[in-house]
């Protein structure tokens, strides 16, 4: 048994991704537990693409944290 749900990790221990603003094209950091961030030059909202189980999963709370799962679902 898991000590906790292996498809959270990303939420858990955040990774990192760039992308291109879809406004002026400069980069932006975005990490993988971020729902959205704003562009640097432009203050354009670039919002990650989260396919995450802390939107279906009963348990979510308690493997992400109560913050954490507040921060995605947007509570």
């Amino acid at each position: 048994m898991f000590d906790r749900c292996p498809g959270a990790a990303r939420i858990r221990t955040p990774t990192l991704e760039v992308r291109a603003c879809p406004q002026c094209g400069a980069e932006v950091e975005i990490f993988s537990n971020d729902r959205v961030v704003s562009c640097g030059e432009c203050g354009c909202q670039v919002y990650n693409d989260l396919q995450s189980c802390v939107k279906w999963c009963r348990y979510a709370r308690e493997c992400v944290g109560e913050e954490t799962y507040r921060r995605l679902v947007g509570d």
